[in-house]
């Protein structure tokens, strides 16, 4: 069985996100999603609200989703997966994924990373643009997918009206 992670912050999910897992699904026999703790981010929800955002969305019956703490090849060795996906909207998010990829297979190298490009119409999408948008009272809805959208305007409306 050919298994992929594919990690991420997801906070919260958006459509560019859904199009990667959702094309990796189609490559591999397990997707796992990964929930991943990032200390450089600030997250507008937690990792358990993230995971279960991500739940409201997923369809295929081979995509799950997790989380983990630690280094992400630990997490692919334990789940013995051989590949790690990643999305890649412009040649700076390339630069730092290529790193990202070079030190992963210096720590496992059973495990690959394989790149997945943006769609077009989602090149410029990004979580905290999304959280920009809403805290703007701007529309989500062309974003992020349609069963979280009153999810995340509560939020974020939420959050402003605290401030």
């Amino acid at each position: 069985m050919k298994i992929a992670v594919c990690p991420g912050s997801f906070d919260p999910i958006t459509l560019g996100h859904l199009d990667i897992i959702e094309r990796a699904s189609e490559l591999f026999d397990k997707v796992i999603v990964l929930v991943m703790s990032n200390s450089a981010k600030k997250c507008a929800f937690t990792v358990d609200e993230r995971i279960e955002l991500i739940k409201k969305c997923i369809k295929s019956d081979n995509i799950e989703v997790d989380t983990y703490s630690g280094l992400l090849v630990d997490y692919a060795k334990n789940k013995k997966a051989t590949a790690i996906v990643k999305g890649l909207r412009a040649v700076s998010d390339f630069d730092y994924e290529f790193q990202q990829a070079l030190i992963n297979k210096s720590l496992y190298p059973k495990v690959e990373t394989v790149f997945l490009t943006a769609k077009g119409e989602n090149m410029y999408l990004s979580s905290s643009m999304v959280k920009e948008v809403c805290s703007l009272d701007g529309d989500i809805s062309p974003y992020v997918p349609k069963e979280i959208v009153k999810d995340i305007n509560l939020r974020c409306k939420g959050e402003n009206k605290n401030d």
